[in-house]
């Protein structure tokens, strides 16, 4: 077991073996050695929340049945509309890597969980079984794994604080105390995440800061609200969504029992920046970072997946915007994209290639002259980044799409031209010759519902997503009857048109 630190996971402190050896023995171990009352598993709905089943713990037979075997649930409940309520049992069961010391309650030991059919197989229409699939699908065409990690933005509300160190209007961008106020309830945050999950990189604060928030609901009014952000490592794609979607779960638990509120609603205000769910990705082949050619150039590879993305960046909007208010974020202007198009560190494009490392490293011994021994890696660090998903996302289902359209660019030639075309420079929304050759992202949940029925065959492919997924998706989409929304508000007059922002910018808080 390597050397302890302060967020080293404490059940393989407990256990002495990393997570990924984790077996039903060790779990028992824990069990009696922490004396735990109960077992919780969570597991994903069809709405991205997290869902809970506690099941005490009477005696080590009963736990060792429950770590072999999993519960009952009722898929119907769960999966409404999608499972019939005649044939509506599935088997929740535990994947023992996951497991993690509740946080919240000392006498949990908790998982992540996978739903199983009466036949033992994985719920094809379950959203963690519909990225398995295209995980895999990936490996089998490709011959490597599809690694990804998100940027987790959030406005924190509290009540307001002392009216001194007031932080500026969007310069909230990695600002410090005392000009933020909520450092020690991130750090709480960061430490739950980082124990559990082991794949946090960074948090800071972001740039969005409302002094006090105008709403119609009780729960927000006269808030005070800043943005932050907590960055992932990246992960097997299937490993980074259960980070995501605990992370949430984890937040909003820490905010609460601050007396906080936590959302990842895609616009709060008017005029100040969104929470976007930037995801980062990068192709891994025996434990090698695949993004970058020798010279440090981005590769073939990298290309084509940039191409892919580029091939569905339009319909992905359905499982990475779900909601109305995420079209008052992709507007010009606000670092959010609204353009089909890739670039070189370019925050106005959808896709951005970040530095990497690729061409440079050990940079702290041009500062630091007395370190003389080299860090050496070998692994590499290059990602692209897809800028237009935000907090609304369908965490599992947009990370399946994005592997889907990884998984179509690498093993078809014409994503190599599609890149090429579509690769920019400088700040797209001050060349109005270049905008006008560029595809537009959808301009509301209608649209997008459309492009993805469209598009079906692109998710369809390989049996990956079930028809009924799609369906359902577009379905939920229509529902939030926004065709030609922000051409509705511009004709408004001003009063009314702000008020009318803020109700749809409130009504989804925390649908996701």
């Amino acid at each position: 077991m390597a050397t302890a630190y302060a967020l080293t996971n404490p059940l393989s402190l407990l256990v002495n073996k990393p997570a990924a050896e984790f077996t039903r023995e060790d779990l028992i171990k824990v069990i009696e050695q922490k004396q735990i009352e109960r077992i919780t598993f969570h597991y994903t709905g069809l709405d991205g929340k997290l869902k809970e089943l506690k099941i005490p713990v009477v005696s080590r037979r009963q736990a060792e049945w429950v770590l072999a075997d999993g519960e009952r649930v009722d898929g119907s409940s769960l999966f409404k509309g999608m499972v019939d309520a005649a044939l509506s049992d599935l088997y929740v069961m535990p994947v023992y890597k996951t497991a993690f010391l509740n946080p919240f309650d000392d006498a949990s030991l908790d998982f992540i969980c996978r739903y199983l059919t009466k036949d033992g197989e994985l719920a094809s229409f379950a959203p963690d079984a519909i990225l398995h699939n295209a995980s895999e699908l990936f490996k089998k065409t490709t011959g490597m794994e599809f690694y990804a990690m998100g940027e987790l933005e959030f406005f924190l509300l509290s009540e307001p604080k002392s009216p001194i160190y007031v932080s500026p209007k969007q310069r909230g961008y990695h600002a410090a105390g005392p000009f933020v106020k909520s450092g020690l309830i991130l750090d709480e945050m960061v430490r739950y995440i980082a124990q559990i999950t082991g794949a946090v990189k960074y948090a800071h604060s972001e740039v969005g800061y409302v002094e006090s928030v105008r709403s119609d609901l009780e729960e927000i009014r006269e808030k005070q609200a800043e943005q932050l952000e907590i960055e992932f490592l990246p992960v097997a794609v299937e490993d980074a969504a259960d980070n995501l979607v605990l992370a949430r779960w984890l937040i909003r638990n820490v905010a609460y029992r601050h007396g906080c509120v936590a959302t990842f609603t895609p616009k709060l205000e008017e005029g100040v920046a969104g929470n976007g769910l930037h995801v980062h990705m990068e192709l891994m082949r025996n434990g090698k970072n695949m993004m970058t050619e020798e010279s440090g150039k981005l590769s073939m590879s990298g290309k084509k997946v940039i191409g892919g993305l580029c091939k569905y960046a339009d319909s992905l909007t359905a499982f990475g915007n779900t909601v109305s208010s995420a079209y008052l974020r992709l507007v010009p202007n606000q670092e959010a994209p609204t353009r089909i198009c890739w670039s070189d560190m370019n925050r106005s494009a959808m896709i951005r290639v970040p530095l990497g490392w690729s061409k440079v490293n050990n940079l702290a011994e041009r500062l630091n002259p007395q370190q003389k021994e080299h860090l050496v890696e070998s692994e590499g660090r290059q990602t692209v980044e897809l800028r237009s998903p935000d907090g609304s996302a369908l965490v599992h289902l947009l990370l399946a799409g994005l592997t889907m359209a990884a998984e179509w660019g690498m093993k078809n030639e014409e994503a190599i031209q599609h890149a090429e075309k579509l690769y920019v420079s400088g700040n797209i929304f001050k060349d109005s010759k270049l905008l006008k050759t560029l595809a537009a992202l959808p301009t509301s949940c209608v649209e997008s519902s459309r492009i993805l029925f469209q598009n079906r065959e692109l998710y369809e492919r390989d049996h990956v997503f079930p028809p009924s997924i799609i369906e359902y998706v577009a379905k939920m989409l229509q529902a939030e009857n926004d065709e030609n929304m922000n051409q509705k508000l511009v004709d408004l007059p001003a009063d009314d048109r702000l008020h009318e922002t803020r109700k749809i910018m409130h009504k989804d808080l925390h649908r996701h």
